[in-house]
Order: structure tokens, then C-alpha cells, then sequence
């Protein structure tokens, strides 16, 4: 993949991810705030815990913090994959943010 196609991508992974987050707040109430730097995503929950999603443009990959862990994912047949052979990038975001939530949240990534 080429560079400016990773970008293309990493922008609709960010963007999609924030607009889930901004809705979940509008609709569910919850208590989270979303700033985007450049290719930085970072979801904050009771205004507290802190979930950072950034793109890592010279390796090609989506790397996730949360309080328990970090983790790097590489595109994969049309999916993001845990580089050391975890679940999915949608799947570890919508655990995470469950936990931080403490309600259940589904992400979906494009």
C-alpha cells in the first residue's frame, strides 16, 4: 500500500472512530470528551481515563493506548491485525471502551 492510500485510510478509521464516540455521548450520555491532533485520536472518559488511537504513517500501522495496555495493528486482508496476535483493532476498541465506559459500546471500523 502506498503511503497517501494508508493515510486515506487512517483518516476514515480516526474519523469514523470519533464520530461513534461524539455519538455515544450525544445519545447515550455518557461522560467522554474527543480531540483530534493531526493523526491522533484521543477519547477521554470520565474525564479520567484516557484511550489514544494514532497512525504510525512509516510503519503502516494503527497503534491503540488505553491504561491496560498498548498495541500495534497492520492491515491484513481488509482488516486491522494485532501485530503480536491479538484480537482486532474494532474488537480491542470496543472492549476498551466498554471497559472505560462501564456500559457495553461497539466500535466499527470502515
Amino acid at each position: 500500500m502506498t503511503e497517501s492510500e494508508f493515510l486515506a485510510l487512517a483518516d476514515a478509521i480516526l474519523a469514523e472512530v470519533e464520530d461513534q464516540a461524539e455519538s455515544w455521548f450525544e445519545d447515550l450520555d455518557l461522560d467522554l470528551d474527543t480531540t483530534v491532533d493531526g493523526q491522533v485520536l484521543t477519547i477521554v472518559f470520565n474525564r479520567t481515563s484516557h484511550l489514544v488511537l494514532n497512525s504510525q504513517s512509516p510503519l503502516q500501522e494503527m497503534w491503540l493506548a488505553a491504561p491496560s495496555g498498548a498495541w500495534h495493528y497492520g492491515y491484513q486482508d481488509g482488516k486491522w491485525v494485532d501485530t503480536r496476535g491479538g484480537i482486532n483493532l474494532d474488537e480491542r476498541l470496543s472492549e476498551l471502551c466498554t471497559e472505560l465506559a462501564g456500559q457495553e459500546l461497539k466500535v466499527t471500523i470502515p
